[in-house]
């Protein structure tokens, strides 16, 4: 993904709300599976870590694009933003 792309999914990713939230026990395999499952409808995913979450965010973001098979936008403080193109209908379509 190339820096363009990367702030063009910024910018998208800012008028969006969080859909899922990583509490206390972290990342759990239901979260993964939810969040691949959310993946069939959207391509762009905001997630929130809890303040009781002793893990970092950077780390969950990294974890949770790989087993989802999805590209880390952004980490900024507790906020995470992942993006998974599809590939039969796409609704963003990303600068050249």
């Amino acid at each position: 993904m190339t820096s363009k792309q990367r702030s063009y999914l910024k910018g998208l990713a800012m008028k969006i709300d969080p859909i899922f939230q990583i509490g206390k026990q972290s990342l759990t395999p239901e979260v993964c599976e939810a969040v691949s499952e959310a993946f069939n409808t959207r391509e762009l995913l905001k997630v929130a870590v809890l303040k009781n979450c002793e893990d970092d965010p950077r780390a969950i973001a990294e974890a949770l694009a790989g087993r989802t098979k999805s590209q880390v936008v952004q980490v900024i403080g507790k906020k995470i933003v992942l993006y998974k193109e599809n590939k039969d209908n796409p609704k963003i379509v990303l600068p050249r």
